[in-house]
């Protein structure tokens, strides 16, 4: 049954009430015309609960805008949704990423993630090739994708908005990596669910890392918000100077740069002047059934998003603070790796190698916590796997733990 506008409907008695579903919701597919966007097509799902978000074809299928009942909770840079054209991956010494950084969920990988890298390239066995370099969090978030199929799909009186396509990342003498991906919103419903697979389909053995990143604006994000995870070991923050040492207590003058911005990981501030970004790594706790649940609230406006991703696809996740004045933002950021980057996790033996047609999955959820009863409810499921520290300023504990089952 579909749930709309408080009543429950079967597909005839919706079929009843318009002459077609798009009067509620649906999924249509158009082109931008202006700007650095001129040319992008983009998918834009209703699902008629007030959800609303928009997928960019021409940016690996992410997610741009998502709002509920014209509330925004994805975030938009002052980069914006640049046509494929417009990139310039390679550029600013690796960081022109961000000249192309905007949107609820920008994709990061197929190979690599994270911070610059050089690495060895021997596996793709050519001479004038010995090495590889990367630029800050991989190539894929900058491809178009090739859109298989969009549309609603009735499966009783249950309907399921949904789209497909797939993104190549591929070079000769390097990758040949495909990111098949399918996203569903149920139509009445407050969830989108994403579903990737990534697959070899060259005949290298090839690298492969993986990263979501998660980016929630204005007004979810706010002075007084609240980051809330299972967290079982806060594990490093990039802001914490000197390193910390499990066995050493930290004195205020020791890690004063710890606390320099007035910060911590659980409270969000208002907007800043001259904030330097700050990341965190945490050691996430997973339910019975391998779930990982983190959500920013507001409880002042009563709105939040809660992403589960699973601890055996995404057994690393960071926190992303960029609270600066006009690029107000909080990342969640699901990881295949460490922190300690591409070189870090092929020395530890941690890096996926795939052969051709070997391929990994991801499954995640958005869910739109709309009021205080939602908002408590995925509160009370999160501290239920694992109690967060209570202090703002945890000491970083320093321990990567060893990723198993790797191959």
């Amino acid at each position: 049954m579909v749930e709309l506008f408080g009543q429950t409907l079967s597909r005839r008695e919706v079929s009843e009430r318009s002459g077609m579903l798009s009067q509620f919701a649906g999924v249509r597919l158009m082109t931008l015309g202006d700007g650095v966007e001129r040319g992008i097509r983009l998918l834009e799902f209703r699902t008629g609960s007030g959800l609303r978000f928009t997928v960019l074809v021409d940016r690996a299928m992410d997610i741009a805008e998502c709002e509920h009942n014209g509330r925004a909770i994805g975030w938009h840079s002052p980069a914006g949704f640049r046509h494929p054209g417009l990139h310039e991956y390679e550029g600013e010494g690796g960081l022109a990423w961000a000249r192309s950084f905007s949107g609820l969920l920008v994709t990061c990988g197929l190979d690599h993630i994270l911070f610059m890298n050089e690495v060895s390239a021997e596996s793709y066995v050519y001479g004038p090739k010995p090495t590889v370099q990367h630029s800050l969090h991989g190539r894929v978030g900058t491809i178009p994708a090739r859109l298989t199929g969009y549309g609603e799909s009735w499966d009783g009186d249950r309907c399921t908005l949904w789209a497909e396509g797939v993104v190549q990342q591929s070079a000769v003498f390097g990758e040949d990596l495909h990111l098949i991906r399918r996203i569903e919103a149920d139509v009445g419903g407050n969830e989108i669910r994403l579903t990737d697979r990534v697959v070899n389909h060259g005949f290298y053995k090839t690298p492969h890392m993986y990263c979501y990143h998660i980016n929630v604006g204005h007004p979810v994000l706010d002075e007084g918000a609240r980051y809330i995870a299972p967290i079982k070991d806060v594990v490093w923050a990039a802001h914490a100077d000197p390193m910390p040492r499990a066995d050493v207590v930290w004195a205020d003058d020791v890690h004063s740069n710890y606390r320099r911005q007035g910060v911590g990981y659980r409270r969000l501030s208002a907007p800043q002047l001259d904030f330097h970004e700050q990341v965190w790594q945490h050691e996430m706790g997973a339910d019975f059934g391998g779930e990982v649940p983190v959500a920013l609230v507001n409880d002042r406006v009563g709105l939040g998003l809660e992403v589960t991703t699973r601890k055996g696809q995404f057994p690393c996740q960071f926190e992303w603070q960029n609270l600066q004045a006009g690029q107000y933002a909080l990342g969640i950021e699901p990881s295949t790796h460490h922190v300690l980057g591409n070189q870090a996790a092929r020395d530890r033996g941690e890096m996926i190698w795939l052969q051709h047609g070997d391929e990994r999955r991801y499954d995640t959820t958005f869910r739109v916590l709309d009021g205080a009863d939602a908002i408590a409810q995925s509160e009370a499921r999160i501290r239920a796997i694992a109690q967060q520290p209570d202090e703002d300023y945890p000491v970083p504990s320093n321990r990567h733990a060893r990723i198993e089952g790797r191959s």
